[in-house]
């Protein structure tokens, strides 16, 4: 079976290769770059995807455009729910690009990680692999979550801080300065 895995980076890539490939699946990564900010993250996070690649032998295609504005689109006005117009921007790239290139399925390093959403993921690949007629291969990759990221670090792999996108970016810094108010303003005392 041929799978077409949409890696969102290199330390995610880690376990669910090893578990694909331990199921003798035959994968190749799909890089979807263009919620991923700023662009020096993304440039940064596409390289080192890149090298554990090639060290992997995993071939790579990588989004050619780098389509901020087009995130922002999706996202904006729907900050409380952007996971889930993500999540389905990424995965119809990849369903397009496996139905396009005959793979028999898809999946998602999204689903390696603990802080995503998998019942959302997998609610959303099912419904996008219906309508490009392309299987979504769900695996609930989190057991690996340690395993992946001792590995990462035993490698000297670059590991990012946030999710990718501007708006995880500010949860991840932003911290709300003590008496201001709901729009920012001081408080008056």
């Amino acid at each position: 079976m041929k799978c077409l895995l949409h890696t969102c980076c290199g330390p995610c890539t880690i376990y669910p290769l090893d578990v694909l490939r331990d199921e003798g699946v035959e994968v190749s990564g799909y890089f979807h770059r263009s919620n991923i900010h700023p662009y020096k993250e993304c440039r940064r996070r596409e390289e080192t995807l890149l090298e554990y690649a090639g060290d992997m032998d995993l071939a790579v295609v990588c989004e050619e455009a780098y389509d901020l504005e087009g995130f922002l689109r999706i996202a904006a006005h729907r900050e409380s729910d952007r996971c889930r117009h993500c999540y389905h921007s990424r995965l119809t790239a990849v369903a397009t690009i496996a139905r396009r290139e005959n793979f028999d399925c898809f999946s998602s390093t999204l689903l390696y990680s603990r802080y995503q959403n998998h019942d959302l993921i997998r609610a959303t690949g099912e419904e996008i692999a219906r309508a490009a007629g392309v299987t979504f291969l769900y695996r609930d990759f989190r057991e690996g979550w340690q395993e992946g990221i001792t590995r990462s670090k035993e490698i000297g792999m670059y590991r990012q801080p946030y999710c990718g996108c501007i708006y995880s970016e500010k949860d991840r810094y932003y911290k709300k300065p003590k008496g201001l108010g709901a729009k920012g303003s001081r408080a008056r005392g």
